[in-house]
């Protein structure tokens, strides 16, 4: 069976405009560009963030804020995980990052290790069984 297309226009039917209001393009576009910036993690919040962690001797050790410590020796190398916060990019592909795990001062290593994160930053971290910080390292927390 064969159909025939016409482009021409009845004479007798009423023409309409199929052009939308300014204001029904405009909310598109901006729907538009929101869907793909947050795609993109590109707009408003960040989509995810990992928290500041590193593995050493075969255990996961994670930052603890607002301590006071003193940093020991060297005892080895530590690992910062790969963070895959951001959607549509193969973070997993990078690889875990080196540093040095330094000892804490009145610290047992299978506790808490401290390590370089920026040029100027050392930091805590500690083993948190269950989320909870062992006592030796609550006792060195700032309020």
């Amino acid at each position: 069976m064969r159909v025939r297309l016409s482009l021409r226009r009845d004479a007798d039917r009423p023409t309409r405009s199929r052009l939308l209001p300014l204001s029904s393009v405009m909310a598109m576009v901006v729907a538009v560009l929101t869907v793909a910036c947050s795609a993109h993690g590109g707009g408003g919040e960040a989509g995810g963030s990992c928290a500041i962690a590193a593995t050493y001797g075969g255990r996961t050790y994670t930052q603890v804020a607002n301590v006071d410590f003193t940093v020991g020796k060297a005892l080895g190398t530590a690992e910062f995980p790969p963070c895959d916060d951001t959607p549509g990019h193969n973070d997993d592909a990078v690889g875990t990052e080196p540093t040095t795990a330094y000892a804490v001062g009145g610290l047992n290593p299978r506790i808490a290790i401290a390590v370089r994160y920026t040029s100027d930053e050392v930091m805590l971290l500690a083993v948190q069984p269950g989320g909870s910080l062992p006592p030796e390292v609550k006792a060195l927390t700032r309020g």
